[in-house]
């Protein structure tokens, strides 16, 4: 019963959370289905659950009713023979009763028991299970000390037989700024998650100023990282406090400043409620473009020794992407800054490209010397630079 419990409530939970995607294919019936499904299944284990205790109870209250009939009528003839006087029938009769009330309950406290088992076991269950990413003992708090980030020959696939990353090795030196560019697939974003350590690399190792991150614990090795992702998700608060996410001690005019640094201040202001404004489920009020500034604005709250920009500016048009960049790039001055991009045109300033293609760095220098090497790198620049010709629209 609490199986299916548990998997109506998945279906339910899964089903309001994606509602957009539900209503943009007018898959409402087929959820309704679903749930329907599920708490069929729910509603038979829960007649059987109660099914069984009627039994028990029917079983236990008979037994009880007959032993009490027997014994009855055994005092009953004892008193007819003269072997037992009335007030021994009473006694065995107050013995019986005080025998069998407590009994009645039994039914029920044992259901309860049944129940308070049940739940023990699958909470020992959840605890038995192994955490993938654990502090190593004895693991130390991360030292900063410039922030250079280092991948060593690093090996890392999501299943063992799918590699993903194959002998990566570069070097970011503290304050500068690396790009990593390449198709869809190559790589880039895993490079993110290896140095938040969501996972830890098959083989080879990433450090942070010396210290590899498996020996470091995660929360001082995250705590050093801010990241502005390409997809934002925000939580269904205001817009205030989605910004001061990024730090929660952090004062109104932090979080004021970082908003204007996002270009999101002016935005906020002109809501009804200002910062106290509602930005819905998972920020269904805002625009891409204004839950990709609020995002910038949380990560500029931190004030990261690190700094990962996972395409931070794609969802914003082109005038406000500029005046975003000249902050990004403002922000990122004195910081390590990794940037995973898909617009070329977003690593011009970077201090060094990387090109990742199938797994391994095919390429790496600047945007210029990329350019002259004509390789991997200049034919993608080409293809984009079509690809904006192509776009330009006609005037009709």
């Amino acid at each position: 019963m609490n199986e299916q419990d548990t998997r109506a409530n998945t279906k339910a939970i899964d089903s309001l959370i994606n509602f957009e995607t539900v209503k943009y294919f007018g898959n409402e019936a087929h959820e309704a289905n679903r749930y329907d499904e599920a708490l069929i299944k729910y509603e038979v284990a829960s007649v059987k659950s109660s099914q069984s205790l009627a039994l028990l109870n029917i079983g236990q209250a008979g037994i009880i009713s007959v032993g009490l009939t027997v014994v009855m009528l055994m005092t009953g003839n004892a008193i007819v023979a003269g072997a037992m006087t009335i007030g021994g029938f009473v006694m065995a009769n107050t013995y019986l009763m005080q025998l069998y009330q407590p009994l009645g309950f039994f039914g029920f406290v044992y259901r309860e028991i049944k129940q308070s088992l049940i739940d023990i076991e699958k909470m020992f269950d959840l605890l038995d299970v192994e955490h993938e990413i654990a502090d190593v003992p004895g693991a130390r708090e991360l030292e900063v000390d410039g922030a250079s980030v280092r991948f060593e020959n690093v090996d890392f696939g999501y299943d063992p037989r799918r590699a993903i990353l194959k002998q990566v090795s570069f070097h970011v030196p503290a304050g500068r700024t690396v790009a990593f560019v390449g198709s869809s697939g190559a790589g880039k974003s895993t490079v993110s998650r290896l140095l938040y350590r969501f996972y830890d690399v098959d083989g080879g190792a990433v450090s942070i100023d010396g210290q590899d991150v498996r020996q470091v614990t995660q929360a001082s090795l995250r705590g050093a990282i801010g990241i502005v992702p390409q997809d934002t998700v925000l939580f269904s608060d205001t817009s205030y406090y989605n910004i001061v996410y990024g730090r929660p001690g952090a004062s109104p005019a932090e979080v004021e400043a970082a908003a204007r640094l996002a270009e999101i201040h002016d935005f906020i202001m002109a809501l009804p409620d200002g910062y106290q404004s509602m930005v819905g489920e998972r920020g269904l009020k805002l625009s891409g473009g204004e839950k990709q500034r609020v995002a910038i604005a949380r990560t500029v709250v931190k004030d990261p020794a690190i700094l990962v920009l996972d395409e931070a500016t794609s969802a914003l048009d082109s005038h406000t992407e500029r005046a975003i960049q000249k902050n990004l790039k403002a922000l990122s001055r004195g910081r390590t800054t990794l940037a995973i991009a898909h617009r070329l045109s977003t690593t011009l300033d970077a201090d060094e490209i990387v090109v990742l293609d199938q797994g391994r760095i095919v390429e790496r220098g600047t945007h210029a010397d990329l350019l002259a090497h004509d390789d991997h790198y200049a034919r993608m620049w080409q293809r984009q630079q079509e690809g904006r010709t192509e776009d330009v629209p006609l005037l009709v």
